[in-house]
């Protein structure tokens, strides 16, 4: 049996401002991502990777073609049904951590799911498993001041994880992380989709960390330049290294 793509964009145009002011960000990208991918998505500035990922979490509406996430038409909702894809499909990890100061790490995953109804006997199970899944069930009753920087961003994808997302969007989850800290982090990433079959996509400039996905798309100019698998990634070491040099420069 055939499995449905869990991400899938046919013809997507994305378009800022009006008339003589209007920039289209995004060119007819066509995608298809698998339940279980880890996908990379990297280029320069303004190539439109971040609007992409924006409209697949429901953030910003397309101005044309379709986006479908888990089967629902992202086109076809309205802003609250928006905010409820997000609030239950879809969970975000950013650059930065977004961790509220006075909770424990805990408090800081039980609250979306108690913000969303949520009953707090239920919330807090929940976000002792999310925890355990990146292995910081140690420090549950630590503040954010401390953890360290990865363990921030460990406790922040232990948020995104207890909604029990059908995908994770990861905007430079690395990007305020040192070396060390970096790879642990994109080790529990690639084990995430590796062994629990979670979709995720990810924007990086870091050609260290796009290399620990599945599969890179390169944009350029509103739509992907390159689709390169796994096993293509060193014949195209090249595309890797252009791309870091375009971010670090742009």
């Amino acid at each position: 049996m055939l499995c449905m793509p869990i991400i899938e964009v046919r013809n997507l145009t994305k378009q800022f401002g009006a008339g003589d002011l209007a920039v289209e960000v995004l060119k007819g990208v066509n995608l298809k991502i698998e339940p279980g991918e880890f996908v990379a998505l990297m280029g320069p500035s303004g190539s439109g990777k971040s609007t992409l990922m924006s409209i697949i979490g429901g953030i910003e509406p397309p101005t044309g073609g379709q986006v479908l996430v888990d089967g629902i038409d992202i086109g076809q909702l309205d802003d609250d049904q928006r905010t409820l894809l997000r609030r239950r499909k879809v969970g975000f990890i950013f650059q930065a951590f977004n961790l509220i100061p006075t909770l424990n790490a805990l408090e800081n995953v039980a609250l979306p799911l108690q913000l969303d109804g949520v009953p707090l006997k239920q919330a807090q199970e929940r976000a002792r498993l999310a925890l355990d899944r990146v292995e910081m069930s140690h420090r549950m009753d630590h503040v954010p001041s401390k953890l360290s920087g990865g363990e921030q961003q460990r406790v922040a994808i232990a948020r995104a994880l207890a909604i029990e997302p059908v995908i994770l969007l990861a905007d430079e989850p690395t990007g305020n992380l040192d070396s060390r800290q970096s790879g642990r982090v994109t080790e529990l990433l690639r084990d995430l989709a590796m062994y629990s079959r979670q979709t995720i996509v990810m924007v990086t400039h870091d050609a260290t960390v796009a290399r620990s996905a599945f599969r890179l798309l390169k944009f350029k100019d509103g739509n992907i330049e390159r689709d390169i698998a796994q096993e293509d990634f060193e014949a195209n070491a090249a595309v890797f290294h252009a791309s870091s040099v375009q971010n670090a420069t742009g």
